[in-house]
Formats: structure tokens, sequence, C-alpha cells
């Protein structure tokens, strides 16, 4: 059985940030995820934004970690190479009332130090996104919002952890817990064990179940459904900034997102549900989500529509659940991470090692931790002639496997040898499946770079767990 001093339950966004920061210090880490790859939670289906500060009072917990974290995103660019850009947020105003209310944001944005924060004009918001709807009456400007792909950050925190040191174990749930002296001992469904002194849970959706795995506090996390559906890069609705309408006392709304790689997101919906893989969208909400969209910026087509897809929250309470336990040792509670987890997460990080360090953890840094991690080309990004110097090294980046977003074969194999053996892996590792196509003309190609690459049969090839197989026998 193998011993660490810290276990992490949960490879999503929060327990990748506290991973990372664990693995300068000299102690040893492993990280439980419950899925077949890192980021296959909550963390794979969302906005992807990197929030402004201003939406919440700093009287919770989430606001002040969200402030804090935002203004950690341009470094961590910098040393981990994910897609991220601060193309700035917009509030738009359709009518009077929703003017006072953008009165009331601008204010706590103030009172919460949010840089550059601006109310805006008619003329001054359309001259900041002339897609708006020309009958928009004013808005708010926040220009250090910004966007990024929540996979590939969760992929790049995760790989910068293993470079220095964190041992990651997927298909890892578990389902018991005992205390062994100064040690927990963690069982998997699948029999494997693990023993640790601190145990961290950052299970998203599950951290209620966790906690009674635990013997820990008992609380009760709810599902909230949020559909979106994505837009083709072509589409000519496609804002330079994040737009949001004014938000409500259950949601941000639906929005309108250029994402970072190019494409448009719109949505989400905010619908509590019961059952925690309840992923289904429905025609009912692409026409609701439609219909905002096209309230905000009017040239928003379903012409442009390319999939649909829907992501969960996980929904404790007013503000996020960040704690040592009162009730077991040794154990930390990271729960009710919704929006704004994604923004505030690297804080996050910090917070627990915080934590971690007054339940008892001795840290010391490490003289050797590399912030970085080596950066990987990707031939839709480079010029001819760069490209053409990689061919010289190793033709496979002249065999584009994904024309929509012009992936090549040298691509598909670098995810597959950082360990992304499935189809939803390698997508969310190199964007192939992700175009108008989504995975029409692809998808054979990449299932036979995985057998090729791993050995693999062609019935051991899944989307995204040994539930979901690709290929079947029906003889």
């Amino acid at each position: 059985m193998e011993k660490f001093d810290v276990c992490i339950i949960g490879a999503g966004v929060c327990g990748a940030n506290i991973a990372r920061k664990l693995s300068a210090y000299e102690v040893s880490v492993a990280v439980l995820e419950k899925e077949a790859d890192v980021s296959f939670g909550v963390s794979k289906a969302n906005s992807g934004i990197v929030h402004g500060g201003f939406h919440h009072n700093k009287k919770y917990l989430k606001a002040r970690l969200e402030i804090q974290g935002a203004l950690m995103f341009d470094r961590l660019k910098q040393e981990l190479d994910f897609p991220f850009k601060r193309c700035g947020i917009i509030v738009a105003a359709l009518h009077e009332d929703e003017m006072r209310a953008i009165e009331q944001l601008y204010l706590q944005g103030i009172e919460n130090n949010v840089i550059g924060i601006e109310m805006c004009s008619k003329e001054r918001i359309l001259e900041l996104e002339p897609k708006l709807n020309p009958d928009v009456l004013g808005g708010l400007w926040v220009p250090g919002g910004g966007i990024v792909e929540p996979y590939r950050f969760v992929f790049s925190l995760i790989e910068n952890a293993q470079k220095n040191g964190v041992v990651i174990k997927t298909n890892y749930e578990v389902i018991k817990s005992e205390r062994k002296g100064d040690e927990w001992i963690l069982h998997s469904r699948d029999g494997r064990m693990v023993s640790a002194k601190y145990v961290v849970n950052a299970a998203g959706l599950y951290a209620d179940e966790v906690s009674n795995v635990m013997g820990a506090e008992q609380f009760s996390i709810k599902p909230r459904k949020g559909e979106y559906y994505l837009l083709d890069r072509l589409a000519k609705c496609r804002p330079t900034r994040v737009i949001f309408p004014v938000p409500t006392s259950v949601s941000k709304g639906m929005l309108v997102i250029p994402t970072v790689e190019g494409t448009v997101l719109i949505g989400p919906t905010a619908e509590s549900v019961e059952d925690k893989r309840d992923l289904g969208t429905t025609r009912e909400n692409l026409e609701k989500i439609l219909s905002s969209a096209k309230l905000m910026v009017p040239s928003v087509s379903e012409a442009d529509v390319i999939t649909s897809f829907a992501g969960l929250r996980p929904v404790h309470d007013e503000d996020f659940y960040i704690d040592i336990s009162k009730k077991v040792p040794a154990f930390i509670q990271v729960a009710g991470i919704q929006s704004p987890g994604l923004t505030a997460s690297p804080a996050i990080g910090e917070y627990v090692k915080e934590l971690l360090k007054k339940a008892g953890l001795k840290l010391v840094e490490k003289v050797d931790f590399d912030p970085f991690i080596e950066k990987r080309p990707h031939v839709k990004d480079l010029s001819v002639f760069e490209t053409d110097e990689l061919v010289q090294k190793d033709a496979a980046y002249a065999n584009m496997i994904c024309r929509c977003e012009k992936v090549s074969e040298a691509e598909i194999v670098a995810a597959i040898r950082a360990g992304h053996t499935t189809l939803d892996g390698i997508k969310y590792f190199t964007r192939a499946q992700m175009g108008r196509c989504q995975g029409g003309f692809c998808t054979y190609k990449i299932i036979k770079i995985i057998m090729r690459e791993t050995g693999m049969s062609w019935e051991e090839i899944t989307k995204n767990s040994k539930e979901s197989a690709i290929l079947r026998d029906t003889l």
C-alpha cells in the first residue's frame, strides 16, 4: 500500500490547483480521481470565464477568493501555457430598471477594488462591443475579466504537479475510509488502497458523499444544471468581449462568450436537478438560450450551432465551504465550489495550503521546484514555415487528423503519451473532434492511433469511461 502525506480526492480545477501548490513543497501528494481522466467532472463543462470580481459582496469567501484568484492567471499562463485571454467583461442593460442594477454592481465592484471598472453610456458600451443590440441603454465594463479553456487549464496544472512529484490515480472512487493511528486508509471501489496523513475533499458534485465516507460533516450537494450551445468559429455574432445580462438572484444569466479558441458559447440555463449524472439537453432550452442571446446580440443564429452540452454545478449554500473538519482529524473540506469557482481556484489552492499548515502539515519549500511545463506546438497556431520546420523533425505534423480544428497526428500522439487515452481526453487536450463536424471526420483515425500507440483493442476504446465504449461486436 502506497503511503502519502496528503491525498486529494478529486482532480477538477480545485484539486489540480491544490496539488500543484503542494508540489512546491517537500511533501508526498496523491490525487485520487473517480473518473477516467482529470477534469472529467464539473470542470470539463463550464463557461470558461475568469470573472471580474463585481458579482458578489466581499463578506463572502467566494468573492475574496475570486478577486485574488483572477489576479493569478497571467503568471499561471506564462508558466503553464494554457489558453487564456483578458478580453474584458460587459454587462449589458436593456431596460431602465437594469441600469439601476448596473449601478449597484458598479458600487460593489468599487468596494471590491476591481481595477478599471466603468459604468458606460449607450455610446460607450457600443464602442466597446459593436455586436450588442443597438437598443442597449448602457452597462458595465470590466477590463480585467477574461476567458480560459478550463480542461486545458486542469491538464496543465496536473502535468506540472506530476513533474514535481505528485501521483495521479484515475478510476479511483473512494468508497471506504479507516482511521489507523495518525493515518487515513482510503479504499477504492476496485480494491486499491492508499494511506495519507491528511485528506482534502475536493470531490465536486460528490463532496457530500466523500464527507460521509470519511465520517465527517453531513451536508448535501444539489446539482444545478446549465445547458450550453456552441457556435461555429465562423459565426458572425462572435463578440470581442464576454457579454453578461443583468444577473438574477439565481444565476448570472445566459451569456454570449467568445471562447479563447475562437468559437462562441451561449448559455447557460440554471435548473435544479436530482441526478448527478443528468447531462441531457433539450430543444426547449435551446430556444430559451437562443432567445436570450439574441436580445443581447441580434446576429446570434441557430444555423451556427454545432453542438450542445450541459454542466452541473455543486450547490451547497450561498458560499464556498472550505474549512478544516470539526468532526474528524486531518481532513479538509473544499465543497460547494460553484461559480466563480474556476476563477477562484488558484486562490483556493493557496487557501487550502494554509489550512493544511494550520492542521499540522509541515511544509518546506523544494529547492528544485519547476513551475513550468514544456510548451507543445499546435499546427493551427504556426506559420507555414514554422510547420515545415516541425515536419522536417517529425513527419506526423504533416498528417492532419482533425481538419476542422487543424490538429495533426503528432499532437494526437502527444496527448496519448501524456496519458489521455479516451476520446474525450484527447478532445480536451488537442481540440480534435471539437469543430463543426464534431468528430465525424477524425474519430476513426484517432481510434486507430490510440490502438497503435497503446496496444488497446477496439473494444477497449471509450468516449470517457468504461461505460462509454465506442465500438461493440453485435454478432
